[in-house]
């Protein structure tokens, strides 16, 4: 019974810990079993960019799984045969529906992964990409272009071409390429401009996923830019609020009247950068007196607002900077912290509602916040006298102390005196 057990033992360590290509798919042998993958390796003709961890490899899918033909047979002519199935390298424009083939089949794809999408072709036709590769232009990108041909992983993958930090790079591989781009007139400094932007830093530089990359605005497979009536909506999928309030104001209808980008028209889009309440009023740095003149409606309602937000972050720095002194001191800061954050969620709120344009809810939510913080300098100012009116008490104690061990020590000076006129006199 104990050997039994050992035997089981040993045999799942040897399972987790030293053939873990067994359980995912082991594909060292299916390099040496398969005769496509064994032939290509011996006569040093294996695809440039082969890959054993491809993520078809991983799943038992090798040559034959995407250009047919009968792996198992060691003849080449029976191997590579029409009647095997053997389609060979499809041409650029066969490639969408070559991947398609699987990647569009609900019934074949679920026994791989149930919950991806199976419409990846369908999109492609509807992207700028696929709608000029029916055209005939076969400079556009295919399905190869971006995800590669024989080194496919999972987008989740940090090695993959496709994985969230590689994005950027992949696209650029193209679109910053001058020459290459010549023909279609556009720039190619956008992936220049991208990591600079607050964007960009975000992903490339402080390696934040999260942070969006060309797909996150551009799509994936469906990729193009967005358009007038669109772009605020690819904003506004992560920027919910700012969309709300931009999309229901004046200004909103306006721009839509005048058929403007809206974000884009303030923020730019590849070189987005890190917002500040400069960008609002009409001075040198502000993005309001590009279309208004410094009398006009507009420019007074955004002189307003300015002022509101300017007000309350001087007024919450000011706070901020009292709730250190307090840290700095060692006194209660507390209720400090919790104002200063209720303070700051206004400023960060008043902020959001510039989208509105509406000077009047700027000003409700900066009254809130400047409630918040004049409370904060208050306490902090209190926590502060505290501190100085125990130093001062801390100091009459001690100056106290001090004179009483003054004039102890000369009391006792003076009965030492008195003890030794005393054995003198005897």
């Amino acid at each position: 019974m104990k050997n039994i057990f050992l035997r089981i033992v040993v045999s799942g360590l040897f399972l987790l810990f030293i053939k873990p290509d067994f359980i995912l798919g082991d594909v060292e042998t299916l390099m040496k079993t398969d005769n496509c993958i064994s032939c290509h390796i011996e006569e040093e003709e294996l695809p440039e960019d082969f890959n054993k961890h491809d993520i078809h490899m991983q799943k038992d899918l090798s040559c034959s799984g995407c250009h047919g033909g009968n792996p198992a047979s060691d003849d080449m002519d029976e191997a590579m045969s029409i009647e095997a199935g053997f389609v060979g390298v499809p041409s650029k424009k066969e490639i969408p529906e070559f991947c398609g083939k699987c990647h569009s089949d609900i019934g074949f794809m679920r026994s791989y992964q149930p919950r991806i999408p199976t419409d990846q072709t369908d999109q492609y036709y509807k992207s700028l990409h696929g709608l000029r590769l029916k055209k005939g232009d076969t400079k556009v990108a295919d399905c190869s272009s971006c995800h590669t041909a024989h080194s496919i992983m999972p987008a989740s993958d940090p090695r993959s071409s496709v994985y969230a930090l590689n994005v950027p790079e992949t696209c650029n591989a193209c679109h910053g390429d001058e020459e290459y781009m010549q023909e279609y007139e556009i720039p190619t400094d956008q992936f220049t401009k991208f990591a600079k932007s607050v964007h960009g830093v975000a992903l490339l530089k402080e390696q934040d996923t999260g942070a969006p990359a060309c797909n996150d605005c551009h799509g994936n497979h469906g990729a193009m830019p967005p358009g007038i009536s669109s772009i605020s909506h690819v904003c506004g999928t992560c920027h919910v609020n700012n969309m709300q309030y931009f999309s229901d104001s004046r200004m909103g209808a306006a721009f839509k009247k005048e058929k403007l980008h809206g974000c884009e028209e303030c923020h730019g889009n590849h070189e987005v950068q890190k917002t500040s309440d400069e960008m609002i009023g009409v001075d040198d740095k502000a993005v309001c007196s590009n279309c208004h003149e410094p009398d006009d409606k507009g420019a007074e309602v955004a002189t307003e607002i300015h002022k509101q937000l300017t007000t309350l972050a001087t007024t919450y720095e000011k706070a901020l900077a009292q709730q250190k002194e307090v840290e700095h001191k060692g006194m209660d800061d507390l209720d400090i912290e919790f104002l200063l954050q209720e303070a700051k969620q206004s400023l960060t709120q008043a902020r959001t509602l510039v989208h509105t344009f509406d000077s009047v809810k700027v000003t409700v939510k900066v009254k809130e916040g400047l409630g918040k913080a004049d409370l904060a300098i208050k306490e902090a100012q209190a926590q502060i006298e505290d501190y100085y009116f125990r130093r001062r008490g801390f100091g009459a104690a001690t100056f106290i102390i001090t004179l009483l061990i003054v004039a102890l020590f000369f009391k006792i000076r003076e009965i030492d005196q008195r003890n030794l006129n005393k054995e003198d006199r005897r």
